[in-house]
């Protein structure tokens, strides 16, 4: 049976309770093996629950150096009891000079006391006891983890001036990089907005004719990766020209705003904008070229496991449309090869992800009277997304002839294995 004898507001405070006529204090930290918080007890004196009453700073620094212990116990453990009872007077009832000289030997949780008001400075220079005349009961967990944000910077070597800190808190990375960003005005202190306004403007004008496009072969809302890169180095370099005071977490964080954007405004957008939007939009299978190719009505889209879906032009979508996103719903790392034949011209292109390459394969004769159809197959190389959707696009509008132009093509199959082999290794 224990029964509360002090408690502050604030419930996490560590409580002073009397449990079978003994005074304790009692704290929640850490979790069990089935991460339900955790509640540690040791016994105090009436000395001690005085200046627990009285002093805030002080029951905040013993809350400080008790933490460490409790953290020690791990999930089932027992609270080191002897040496949280170490702590007691040391803290509560030595003079500030030796709470500091302890303080300096010993763990403690320094987030602790800067969510409690602790003033920075001081604490850094171990003046614990004067760092908390300002503690308050009300804890600020932010202002806690934008420290420990700092440090991590400062480790390495990062120190960020008032700009740089308005657009990490613009953007809502200051505290985690790999957040993703997003615009966050109210964040920042008005009389630096503008100056971030500035800098933001800088990045959207670098970039308004970049876009980043889908990756199909990545699965339907994956991204261009070159595109990503692109826009981010493009974005880096102009804002680098216009504020070259800013550090590199700053400019950073722009460039992935930007790019995060455009990713977004692609995997929202129906598979026709994103192909309309990448400059490789072909209509329904019409032919636009010379060469005399005649006009498609109709073709076969299939993958590596044999699953087939057909396209008429009668539809209502677009050849790429329904081609790329046959692709983002099958390709898988054991699905990497996918097929688009036209069986009434009798030719098609094989995508052979896993390698950067393309096979175009034309029907020279037909298997007439029991004979074997004769192919011409020709192999290309292709580079990146971008690469497979210029080449799918000019399939679409003019067949294989519409290919030529964006060879080499090679018929022999041990020249075009040493022009891939010798791109991978340049």
């Amino acid at each position: 049976m224990s029964d509360m004898v002090f408690t502050r507001r604030s419930g996490w405070i560590p409580n002073v309770i009397r449990e079978d006529g003994e005074l304790k204090l009692t704290l929640g930290a850490g979790a069990d093996a089935n991460h339900d918080p955790r509640t540690f007890t040791f016994p105090i004196g009436e000395a001690h629950l005085a200046v627990i009453r009285e002093d805030l700073a002080r029951h905040l620094l013993l809350w400080s150096a008790v933490l460490p212990l409790c953290d020690a116990s791990g999930t089932r453990g027992r609270l080191d009891e002897n040496a949280a009872v170490a702590l007691l007077d040391p803290i509560l009832l030595a003079a500030p000079a030796d709470v500091d000289a302890l303080f300096r030997h010993i763990p403690w949780d320094r987030s602790r006391l800067i969510a409690h008001g602790a003033d920075i400075g001081l604490l850094e220079r171990g003046r614990v006891c004067a760092a908390m005349r300002a503690a308050t009961e009300t804890s600020n967990g932010k202002r806690a983890q934008e420290h420990h944000a700092d440090r991590r910077r400062a480790r390495r070597g990062t120190v960020l001036g008032p700009l740089d800190a308005a657009i990490l808190r613009y953007t809502g990375q200051y505290l985690h990089g790999s957040t993703v960003p997003r615009r966050m005005p109210d964040a920042v202190d008005p009389a630096l907005l503008p100056e971030v306004m500035r800098v933001i403007a800088a990045a959207e004008q670098a970039c308004a004719a970049l876009r980043i496009g889908r990756d199909p072969r990545r699965g339907k809302h994956a991204t261009d990766k070159r595109d990503w890169n692109r826009m981010q180095t493009t974005v880096e370099a102009a804002v680098r020209r216009a504020h070259p005071e800013l550090v590199d977490d700053a400019v950073r964080t722009v460039s992935f705003l930007m790019c995060s954007e455009a990713a977004d405004r692609s995997r929202n957008a129906p598979m026709e904008d994103d192909e309309e939007a990448t400059g490789h939009h072909a209509d329904s299978g019409s032919c636009s070229d010379s060469d005399g190719s005649a006009r498609k009505t109709a073709l076969s889209f299939t993958d590596d496991k044999g699953v087939e879906k057909k396209w008429r032009r009668d539809g209502p979508r677009t050849a790429a449309a329904e081609f790329w996103e046959f692709v983002a719903d099958r390709s898988a790392a054991d699905n990497e090869v996918f097929t688009i034949e036209d069986e009434e011209l009798g030719e098609g292109i094989q995508l052979h992800f896993y390698a950067d390459s393309i096979a175009r394969v034309t029907t020279l004769r037909k298997g007439e009277g029991g004979a074997e159809p004769e192919y011409r197959v020709e192999y290309g190389l292709v580079d990146g997304m971008g690469g497979y959707r210029k080449l799918v696009s000019a399939f679409f509008r003019g067949g294989c002839a519409a290919l030529g132009q964006h060879g080499p093509w090679m018929s022999d199959v041990a020249e075009f294995e040493r022009a891939r082999r010798g791109r991978k290794s340049r």
